[in-house]
């Protein structure tokens, strides 16, 4: 399909369906995204003054579409329009009028801008699909390459948990007003990579910091039409990206994904100062909400597979979250999302821990039951590099008036 102001081309030729998200390869862009309904998968590429190029991805194996688009790079802002089923009584919610977020995007640029065309529904006809071009209101991914990153001999520091003494902090709280800390990167990663705070930390004795949530995330709609944000970040939309919101690189005018190294250069920091890092991380539900909520990434792609929705009437969602929507942990593209990103975090980010919000969500499967032995919690353990890193669960959800076992 075609909007006002765009191009379309068909460059794309095929690409590597195993490297799931963007990857810089020779000459080009390796684009792969998994989606199993969709009966067409098309790259937008938008230029800084919102033009867009499509570019079809003709390339479909074992659930993945893919296909590398020649002469792009780092910094090149992107999302995916789906081509494919309407049918939102059968879990099906495909729009190809909505620019959708990449759930592998490296790093986002923009913001969401709330209003009916964000819906991948029509909100006055809810069984029709919206009409409403969703590309001027909503963020983009961003193209991202790790290779040239001097990481100086850093690595995790494994301090053995009896050892350990947490200190939960909010990155931006935590920095914005620090007397010592200079104002134009307060309130950022660079900010709690400066002396100030590591030495502060330092000498407290902290051992690892817990971070509140730094995936990059996005305020409930319903926050906004009441001058309201969301301050601590619980509504993940990005689960590798880190919040550009904390980057004193993305304030400055770093529009190309300069979060990505200055998260870096603040585990590095914190490393040297003998302190770990520890992420708050939300896998159990994301910032599209239930069935009225924006269509922004994941419903877009492949709805049934990445939410639980109700056996009897798959245009509701199954949530445990509170949230209205919780992540379909047992699917194993889904499953794969979450282990790719937590695997990304520890050897490209450096991350050492992680603290999983609700992880009692993560644990339903088949009956809705929790159990302890779930596909998450086995392969988690399982896992020769997660294995290493620390986990903490907090043990609940909302639930369905079950108990633990």
């Amino acid at each position: 399909m075609t909007t006002e102001g765009t191009t379309l081309t068909r460059k794309a030729r095929p690409g590597n369906r195993t490297h799931l998200g963007a990857t810089v390869v020779d000459g080009g862009v390796n684009f792969a995204v998994s989606s199993t309904v969709a009966e067409g998968v098309t790259v937008c590429l938008f230029d800084d003054q919102g033009h867009e190029t499509q570019i079809e991805l003709d390339d479909y194996d074992a659930g993945v579409w893919n296909g590398v688009i020649p002469d792009i790079g780092p910094g090149q802002a992107y999302g995916y329009r789906v081509q494919g089923p309407w049918d939102p009584g059968n879990g099906l919610r495909c729009n190809p009028r909505k620019v959708l977020l990449d759930p592998y995007a490296r790093a986002v640029r923009g913001s969401v801008a709330y209003g009916k065309a964000l819906a991948g529904h029509d909100v006055d006809d809810p069984s029709r699909p919206s009409e409403l071009d969703s590309a001027p209101f909503v963020p983009r991914s961003l193209v991202v390459d790790h290779a040239g990153y001097d990481w100086e001999g850093d690595t995790q520091l494994r301090r053995r948990s009896v050892d350990s003494v947490l200190y939960e902090v909010h990155v931006k709280g935590f920095t914005a007003r620090h007397p010592d800390i200079p104002p134009e990167i307060r309130g950022s990663y660079a900010g709690l990579a400066h002396e100030a705070a590591t030495g502060y930390l330092r000498d407290l004795g902290v051992t690892a910091v817990e971070l509140l949530p730094v995936h990059e995330y996005v305020p409930e709609g319903f926050l906004i039409t009441r001058g309201l944000t969301n301050y601590w970040g619980y509504n993940s939309i990005g689960f590798f990206a880190p919040h550009q919101g904390y980057s004193a690189a993305v304030r400055g005018g770093h529009a190309t994904g300069g979060q990505v190294n200055e998260f870096k250069d603040m585990v590095k920091a914190l490393h040297r100062a003998g302190i770990e890092v520890i992420l708050d991380v939300v896998y159990n539900h994301t910032a599209e909400g239930n069935e009225n909520g924006p269509t922004l990434s994941f419903r877009g792609l492949d709805n049934a597979m990445y939410y639980r929705l109700v056996e009897d009437d798959a245009s509701q969602y199954y949530d445990t979250t509170g949230t209205g929507n919780s992540l379909n942990a047992s699917n194993p593209a889904t499953l794969r999302l979450i282990m790719d990103s937590l695997r990304y975090w520890v050897s490209e980010m450096h991350v050492d821990g992680f603290r999983f919000d609700l992880a009692a969500t993560l644990g339903r499967e088949g009956d809705d039951r929790f159990d302890r032995y779930s596909a998450f919690f086995e392969t988690i353990a399982q896992d020769p590099v997660l294995g290493q890193a620390k986990r903490i669960a907090e043990p609940w959800d909302v639930g369905q008036g079950d108990s633990y076992d």
